[in-house]
């Protein structure tokens, strides 16, 4: 008798667990999402030469004085420790800079779309290449308006003046996603092949002494 009762709990056993595995069969998996896992911000960039940093929609990048235009809206997106990838918001593209200082725009995040944030002395924030800086020096190439408003070359800007100086506006904080690297294209670099499209590059070579330190 107890042989027949072992036998009985046994077999009850066995069908208890196959329907928990065919419930469990059953069941569907939710797939893996890539979520947001990046705390950055929308801004303005305001530099201390009196103009709004901004993106055209074809990727050229300048200042403006209207602090009411879209193309002034950029994703300042944390990309490393005090390092920031800067998007503007309407083209969707990345300020970069490249190996002679010229800055462009880039359709793919690549390690010349990385800049340090630092807050200056005066407690402007100011912007330099990871990638690149003077060769003997060791001096930064950095992020910069003339008085003109026209973008400069990073390695004619100086972080003590003026034209370096930036001070973020926020419009609200955002989740993103994390910027897939891409590398970079082995090119030679030229005035005419610094990035895609150039900007202002004219406008920057030929600045006079005084432009070039932001004076």
């Amino acid at each position: 008798m107890s042989q027949i009762c072992s036998f009985i709990r046994n077999l009850l056993s066995k069908e208890t667990e196959t329907e928990g595995t065919e419930t469990e069969e059953a069941t569907p998996k939710p797939e893996k999402t890539e979520e947001a896992q990046l705390k950055g911000i929308v801004t303005r960039l305001f530099s201390e030469q009196g103009f709004y940093l901004q993106m055209q929609p074809d990727g050229s990048v300048d200042g403006t004085k209207d602090e009411n235009s879209d193309y002034t809206l950029f994703n300042l997106i944390p990309v490393g420790l005090r390092v920031v990838a800067i998007q503007g918001v309407k083209a969707g593209l990345y300020v970069a800079m490249n190996a002679e200082g010229f800055l462009y725009s880039s359709e793919n995040f690549t390690t010349e779309c990385k800049f340090k944030e630092s807050v200056f002395e005066n407690y402007y924030v100011i912007y330099s290449s990871t990638l690149y800086r003077q060769n003997e020096s060791g001096r930064g190439w950095f992020l910069g308006l003339n008085k003109d408003g026209q973008i400069m070359k990073g390695n004619h800007v100086k972080k003590t003046k003026p034209c370096s100086h930036f001070v973020p506006r926020p419009i609200e904080v955002c989740m993103y996603k994390e910027p897939s690297l891409h590398e970079l294209e082995e090119k030679p670099r030229s005035r005419k092949s610094s990035g895609t499209p150039n900007i202002h590059e004219d406008d920057v070579v030929n600045q006079d002494p005084k432009e070039q330190d932001g004076s």
